[in-house]
């Protein structure tokens, strides 16, 4: 099931990847028939998207974590952190990821890289305040489960690309809504069906975007759980840890809808009541902890 999941996040990945680029591509060509200016933003747009693609897959751990105001964190200064990742890496046969501290009193944690060799696990100052050792190895397992399975790869691809799709289709409508441009006010019919279909899908691609976040199988986090019970050998661990961290009200300053979906538990949603929580990147926490209890 492991293998499976590993080689599903890694098809994931590569189709997501290519969907940005048909995206970004497709508003640059409704925009230049928009305004009847050619083909000229075709090939600038689909150089833009393969950069963005690129830089992404590359460097998309750094921009989460910067978005995330994540601080690196040594081992002189959270030498208790440290050593339990250690240990869990060691017995993961993981690499040991770098580590980072969110100064936030809401207890929350998240992994983000593009492999296990470039992984990276960023706490919050309220996670570690508010959970035991066995808890907080809990969390850890679950992070670096996600790690062992890939999940961050295209998690965080996810994160960058999904903003940028949002952050560009919104630009778009704006530009649509408010420019004069050279706009031609008759049209032939299959030219005005095509222009029609056109902004149907800049007005949708936000929502397309988001159907990407929900593409984050709710399976992956039963997935996550499951593993890190098995690599902490003590399933009631990160049950009670998931408890305390959904019982807790203090909102995670730091979270965005770009980045919601990386956390243990949704920061957006989690105190939101059923409706948002039904739209959840995540399971339902009282599920995941039955299940953790049940094993």
């Amino acid at each position: 099931m492991m293998f499976d999941a590993i080689a599903a996040n890694r098809r994931r990945s590569y189709v997501l990847l290519l969907a940005f680029v048909v995206l970004i591509v497709g508003i640059a060509y409704v925009f230049d028939l928009y305004y009847e200016i050619g083909h000229y933003l075709v090939v600038p747009a689909a150089a833009f998207a393969l950069f963005m693609a690129w830089g992404s897959y590359y460097y998309s751990d750094k921009i989460v974590l910067s978005m995330s105001r994540a601080r690196p964190v040594t081992k002189q200064e959270q030498p208790y952190l440290w050593n339990t990742v250690e240990g869990l890496s060691l017995a993961a046969g993981l690499p040991t990821p770098r580590l980072y501290v969110i100064d936030d009193s809401a207890p929350n944690a998240f992994a983000t890289g593009r492999d296990p060799q470039h992984a990276a696990i960023a706490v919050t100052t309220g996670l570690l305040q508010k959970l035991n050792r066995l808890e907080l190895e809990g969390v850890i397992g679950h992070e670096m489960s996600h790690i062992g399975n890939y999940d961050i790869r295209f998690m965080t691809l996810v994160s960058v690309l999904v903003g940028t799709v949002v952050l560009l289709s919104d630009w778009m409508m704006r530009s649509l809504w408010y420019g004069g441009g050279r706009r031609s006010r008759s049209r032939g019919g299959a030219s005005g069906i095509l222009l029609l279909v056109g902004l149907l899908f800049v007005i949708l691609s936000p929502i397309i975007a988001q159907l990407m976040q929900f593409a984050l199988s709710r399976q992956r986090e039963f997935l996550a759980d499951a593993s890190a019970a098995k690599l902490t050998r003590y399933p009631e661990g990160l049950a009670s840890a998931l408890e305390k961290l959904a019982a807790d009200t203090e909102p995670l300053e730091v979270a965005n809808k770009a980045t919601a979906h990386l956390y243990i538990i949704n920061p957006l949603t989690e105190h939101k009541g059923w409706a948002n929580r039904l739209f959840s990147t995540h399971p339902p926490v009282e599920e995941r902890i039955a299940r953790l209890r049940a094993m």
